[in-house]
């Protein structure tokens, strides 16, 4: 995108934001022995995934899956029964997890950290090595020789009508709920939209999906999302596709959408509305156009593979950047902004072999390729796919829901991605993902020992299918 700054080697990094990106960026500075100010206003301390996303989310999901848990067994003579019998005790919980980990996993990390001084304001760009930032206390001018923009994202707001003129919850606001709602319309199909929809589902609202495309997650394949959407309407929750919104209005104390699906005309009613269709950048107000930072269409920070913005000395990481939007990435590009910023190594991103994961149940969970991703770079590859009822460990639980697909390229033997749905099918990525960054043979993922009875034995299964037919070997297949 541009040449390397000059050779001299900052001594000084100013970051805005105060996310995972950022505290990643601030700690390797302090190590390679920078001076840093960290700017952040907006979300406390801990950005999005600490406060309003991975955090919260993942405690409610396995408190609603506790509850589900409860109520429903597959074994026989087992009772089941559960309820909520207060729901903002169940918030409070999450609430006091979230406070602890944004104590213990941020500030106390960067307290003793002299030369990390924290900012909380307002930062915009005044100049190429400076950022203005509005405090409290008043205005003042930050001076540096290295920068990082990291301000994370906040929920989308798209453009249908009457959609900002009614109560709506976001990702948000939905965690500061003390009251559960009796019904819910959930806008949109893809992983924050599903999470929540079956986090309240389970809790007991009675919820309806409303997807603009023809299926939920529609980058996944036909057999992975209907089998998911299979699992959830088992669950009752109401998923409608290929719904296009005309209008959404209050009326009788509920929210109203009138909506067309498959050109015939729809009205969906429910006491709330969810909004869960997509992030917008916070860099609007930071003076990044009026210094020569190029944004994209759709105003995230433009960066090379380096992370480097259009402004030599500058830099982006995070969600701010777009897609992939999670804290791991997030934390893995800070560090790395700061080593190429600091020491001009250059070193571009390789997402080849990342792992990433909707935290529905059961879950999905993918890494690389699928077929279609293969097919539309040109890459000639086959596929197995492992039902779970093939799988003694899921036998054995009485859990069979999914499949884990393993897909090769045969002239290499190697795998150049997977997809798992399982319960905690997560759990299984790793190997996945490990085996295709080392280029691991197929075969070897055959032949290696998996401890019987586990999940991850399906992997081994799944391997194995490449020769054989699994229904014609004994349990402890080899």
């Amino acid at each position: 995108m541009n040449e390397k700054k000059s050779s001299e080697r900052p001594s000084h990094l100013v970051i805005v934001g105060g996310g995972s990106a950022a505290f990643s960026a601030a700690l390797t500075a302090e190590g390679l022995g920078l001076e840093v100010t960290l700017i952040n206003e907006g979300l406390p301390i801990g950005g999005t995934c600490v406060n309003v996303g991975c955090v919260p989310s993942k405690a409610l999901l396995r408190a609603a899956e506790s509850l589900h848990r409860a109520q429903h067994t597959p074994f026989d003579g087992i009772g089941a029964s559960g309820e909520v019998t207060d729901f903002a005790a169940v918030m409070a919980q999450k609430q006091s997890l979230v406070e602890g980990l944004r104590q213990v996993k941020y500030l106390d990390v960067i307290s003793g950290k002299n030369k990390i001084r924290r900012v909380e304001g307002r930062g915009r760009f005044v100049a190429k090595d400076r950022v203005s930032v509005e405090t409290q206390e008043g205005t003042r001018e930050i001076q540096g020789d290295l920068f990082l923009i990291a301000t994370g994202t906040r929920p989308a707001s798209p453009a249908i009508p009457g959609l900002d003129e009614v109560p709506c919850l976001d990702n948000e606001s939905a965690f500061e709920l003390c009251e559960l709602p009796e019904s819910m319309i959930v806008l949109g199909g893809r992983y924050i939209a599903l999470e929540m929809a079956q986090m309240f589902a389970r809790f007991g609202t009675k919820i309806t999906v409303l997807q603009r495309s023809a299926s939920i997650l529609p980058t996944e394949s036909e057999a992975l999302t209907s089998a998911l959407a299979g699992y959830l309407t088992q669950e009752g929750l109401d998923i409608q596709t290929s719904v296009r919104i005309e209008q959404i209005e209050e009326e009788g104390g509920q929210i109203l959408i009138r909506a067309t699906q498959n050109g015939e005309p729809r009205e969906y009613r429910a006491a709330r509305l969810l909004s869960a269709l997509g992030r917008a950048p916070n860099t609007e107000g930071l003076g990044l156009e009026e210094i020569g930072v190029a944004l994209t269409d759709r105003d995230f920070v433009a960066i090379d593979e380096t992370l480097q913005t259009s402004q030599p000395g500058i830099f982006a990481a995070g969600d701010v950047i777009d897609d992939p939007s999670f804290v791991y990435t997030a934390a893995f590009e800070g560090a790395l902004a700061v080593r190429n910023g600091v020491d001009g190594a250059l070193e571009k991103r390789d997402y080849t072999a990342l792992p990433w994961v909707v935290f529905t149940d059961p879950q999905v969970a993918g890494v690389g390729l699928d077929e279609k991703q293969a097919a539309d770079l040109g890459l000639v590859v086959d596929s197995r796919t492992l039902p779970l009822d093939q799988v003694p460990r899921s036998l054995a639980a009485r859990d069979t829901r999914g499949f884990v697909q393993l897909i090769r390229d045969p002239e290499r033997d190697v795998l150049v991605g997977g997809r798992v749905l399982a319960a905690e099918g997560s759990e299984l990525l790793m190997e996945i993902a490990m085996a295709i960054r080392y280029q691991i043979p197929v075969r070897e993922l055959a032949r290696s020992f998996h401890a019987y009875l586990t999940l991850s034995e399906a992997v081994k299964l799944a391997a194995i299918t490449f020769e054989k037919d699994i229904k014609e070997l004994s349990c402890c297949a080899s």
